[in-house]
């Protein structure tokens, strides 16, 4: 009997703190919607985020505090929460509204791609969903006019990479043709032009020829005056 009421009492006790878990939960839940309506988003973030330490499972505490997250312009973090609770949730009316946000916060930061995908997983879980299929439309316009624009940006930085490259090509031209027009003429060699070592040897010829000339002048002025002796 023991074992028997130990078992009971255990069971007892899970299931009081279980409810007492939900229902904690629910007043958090509840408490931050009134906030969230009231625009008190701070603090709606601090009842969602006490609801979750509640029931750390709980998908609607997720998505109200992505939310709210949205609202404060935490989109980061508001996108963590929506994809926790997009991979428990099971209820396709549920999921569709995450996969819908998560496409919003897509479509704000310009990543239509992806905006585009979870619009189009939102309605598949809810096909009756018009507000998401506008937004579908929407985005992939906004994707087509993008890719667009990249294409064309793409030719442009093309055609701007091929003028700068021809505009360097003319100026490159311009330097060597300036550099050719400053260099002095080389002196070009006439055939009768006189090489150094043939100068040195004229002057040294020259200069013999001269000093020869003042020995015979030497001479003859010694024989003039008489003092030439004569050689045995």
């Amino acid at each position: 009997m023991r074992g028997s009421n130990y078992i009971f009492f255990i069971s007892f006790l899970l299931l009081t703190t279980g409810v007492s878990a939900q229902k904690a939960e629910r007043d958090y839940i509840r408490k931050g919607n009134r906030l969230f309506n009231d625009s008190v988003f701070v603090d709606a973030e601090i009842c969602y985020r006490k609801a979750i330490e509640a029931n750390p499972g709980s998908t609607l505490s997720m998505y109200n505090l992505g939310n709210t997250l949205s609202q404060q312009q935490k989109f980061k973090e508001a996108m963590e929460q929506y994809v926790s609770a997009g991979k428990i949730e099971k209820d396709k009316t549920k999921l569709a509204s995450i996969y819908h946000n998560m496409g919003v916060l897509f479509q704000a930061a310009k990543d239509y791609a992806k905006a585009v995908d979870a619009y189009k997983l939102s309605l598949r879980n809810n096909p009756k969903d018009d507000e998401t299929r506008y937004n579908l439309a929407l985005a992939q316009k906004l994707l087509k006019d993008q890719q667009q624009n990249q294409d064309q940006n793409e030719d442009q930085n093309k055609e701007d990479q091929k003028k700068q490259e021809e505009q360097q090509d003319k100026e490159k031209q311009k330097d060597e043709d300036k550099k050719d027009q400053q260099q002095p003429p080389k002196p070009e060699k006439k055939e009768n032009e006189m090489s150094k070592e043939n100068a040195e040897q004229l002057l040294k010829s020259v200069m013999q020829d001269e000093k020869d000339v003042q020995d015979k002048v030497k001479k003859q002025q010694v024989m003039q005056g008489g003092r030439l002796e004569k050689d045995w």
